[in-house]
């Protein structure tokens, strides 16, 4: 049997598990928790740190059926992705170029800003005070996700705070500080297929205070103007990072029909917005992903074209979790992922490791109305 190694067991890995298992795949979870949702979804675990890759190369050199490697919902294992297909000859779509640009925020703003392209006044944390640009400001860290270290400033003594802590919560040690974008606040989602993009969702954030995180996702196909301006920024970035085949995150803003990439990561979205893209065009994006991890071609040909949405599960307050009621009340369609078990410590959602769980349907779930969260 061909084996898939999913780095990670974060709820952003859990969809990949779960689509690799209906292509016939059996699965390897590379973790330090035991306890990460995407362990209880493989089919073997691998106690390690996705890091340590020396380690993992040991663990998984000379296996049978190894087929490819894949980790999706987050960035911060793609790095260790490119060194262990090199190690291990296994299929890798991500150039050195594209590695850094999804991994690095401050670089990808230097990509953008030398390919001409609309971007916010941004300063490296550790550049002369007097480079700042002007306040309001957002603070983060060059090299973190899953909103982490992230901090609004909007007085000139909130700085030092926030430049700390986004420091603190890099594993570089690095914080970017950029000009503060107004505009509507996106989410691209995307796949690339032969350098052009395939399929796009663009989602408009559903926020909460304070506003920050967001608490879920809208995707409706867009104005064709705006959609062709922002494939046209993709197509024209990834061309000059050399990524041609694969999945594609992108934050972006839009203000007076001017589209400004923020950020980007070559990999599935977390919180749900994998599967709301296959949702929006019919196509399963994330299927389409483990494929390609295997060196398989996916069919990309979209069957619809309609909305798409994901809300997020979360706590009301700090303790220990009872119980989430109330979930057979959702659609029979709606995609349901529940990472948070009875008697896990759980936290008001703030920053996106903390939510617990999410649902993607066609219809928006008002969760708030139908799920009851017990924690005490």
């Amino acid at each position: 049997m061909r084996h898939l190694v999913i780095l990670g067991g974060s709820d952003g890995t859990v969809s990949a598990f779960r689509a690799a298992r209906r292509l016939g795949l059996a699965t390897i979870c590379v973790d330090m928790r035991p306890d990460a949702p995407g362990v209880a979804e493989a089919d073997e675990f691998l106690h390690l740190s996705t890091r340590d890759v020396p380690a993992v190369a040991d663990a998984l050199r000379g296996r049978a059926g190894l087929a490819g490697l894949l980790a999706p919902g987050s960035d911060i294992n793609l790095p260790s992705l490119v060194e262990l297909a090199r190690l291990l000859g296994l299929p890798c779509g991500l150039t050195d170029a594209t590695l850094r640009a999804s991994t690095d925020k401050l670089h990808f703003r230097e990509v953008c800003e030398r390919l001409g392209l609309p971007g916010p006044r941004y300063w490296d944390g550790n550049a002369d005070p007097a480079l700042r640009p002007p306040l309001p400001v957002i603070v983060k860290p060059v090299d973190s996700g899953s909103s982490r270290g992230i901090t609004i400033c909007r007085e000139p003594g909130e700085l030092p705070a926030a430049i700390a802590h986004a420091k603190e919560v890099s594993p570089s040690g690095r914080a970017v500080i950029e000009e503060l974008l107004t505009g509507e606040d996106l989410c691209a989602e995307a796949m690339l297929q032969d350098g052009r993009i395939a399929l796009l969702g663009l989602s408009r954030r559903v926020t909460a205070p304070p506003a920050v995180v967001a608490v879920g996702h809208d995707m409706a196909p867009a104005d064709d103007v705006l959609e062709k301006e922002v494939v046209r920024q993709l197509e024209l970035v990834c061309g000059d990072l050399g990524y041609r085949d694969g999945p594609l995150n992108v934050d972006l803003f839009v203000d007076g029909g001017q589209v400004t990439l923020v950020e980007m990561g070559a990999r599935i979205g977390g919180n749900g917005l994998g599967e709301a893209l296959g949702l929006m065009h019919g196509v399963d994006t994330v299927e389409a992903t483990v494929r390609l991890a295997v060196g398989e071609r996916p069919d990309l040909t979209p069957a619809r074209r309609g909305p798409a949405h994901v809300r997020v599960l979360r706590a009301p307050s700090a303790g220990t979790l009872v119980s989430i009621d109330g979930l057979e009340s959702l659609p029979d369609g709606a995609e349901v992922v529940v990472v948070a078990r009875p008697g896990d410590h759980v936290v008001p959602y703030t920053e996106c490791r903390a939510k617990l769980g999410y649902v993607v349907d066609r219809e928006p779930a008002d969760l708030d109305a139908l799920i009851r969260v017990d924690v005490r």
